[in-house]
């Protein structure tokens, strides 16, 4: 079966929810004590605050598709990364994930072009992005969108702080 893609909508809050745990869980869930990755995990991706997320004019949503199953989603809003050169208006790539089963068929870059062309209507404008820093697929895949590192920042969860590039495309 193909994977579609679409924008999610208000409707979606709890899909989206399980699909942003169930992906955090699947990429970083040994990194972290488990409850410190659960309350993070709460605080950050359970309903309420996809909820915000959806009802906020600024923010963007995609979600990859198998039949009724949310495998993966790209998530967009404004730009909260900490850089002195961030603007009003600016966008951020808050989140980005694919279920592992789903992953290296293209589907990445099909969610990328689908936010690009979002992110570039009715004007171009500033994308930033942070990304771990031994994420280094990761980091290849927005060079080829031209992003850059211009700075970093601490990623917290709990008592753990991760090191995270900020990657901007002007």
């Amino acid at each position: 079966m193909s994977l579609q893609i679409r924008r999610a909508t208000l409707a979606d809050v709890d899909a989206l929810s399980a699909i942003a745990i169930a992906t955090y869980n699947e990429t970083w869930g040994d990194s972290y004590p488990p409850q410190e990755l659960d309350d993070f995990l709460q605080a950050h991706y359970s309903s309420e605050p996809q909820r915000i997320e959806l009802s906020d004019p600024r923010s963007a949503i995609w979600l990859l598709m198998e039949g009724d199953a949310v495998v993966g989603y790209l998530a967009a809003g404004a730009n909260t990364l900490p850089h002195t050169d961030a603007r009003e208006g600016d966008i951020e790539l808050k989140r980005f994930y694919i279920l592992a089963a789903h992953q290296n068929g293209g589907h990445g870059a099909r969610l990328m072009d689908a936010f690009m062309t979002w992110l570039d209507q009715p004007q171009r404008r500033t994308l930033w992005v942070g990304v771990w820093e031994e994420n280094f697929g990761a980091q290849r895949f927005y060079a080829r969108y031209g992003c850059s590192k211009v700075g970093e920042y601490d990623f917290i969860v709990g008592d753990t702080h991760d090191r995270e590039f900020i990657l901007r495309r002007p």
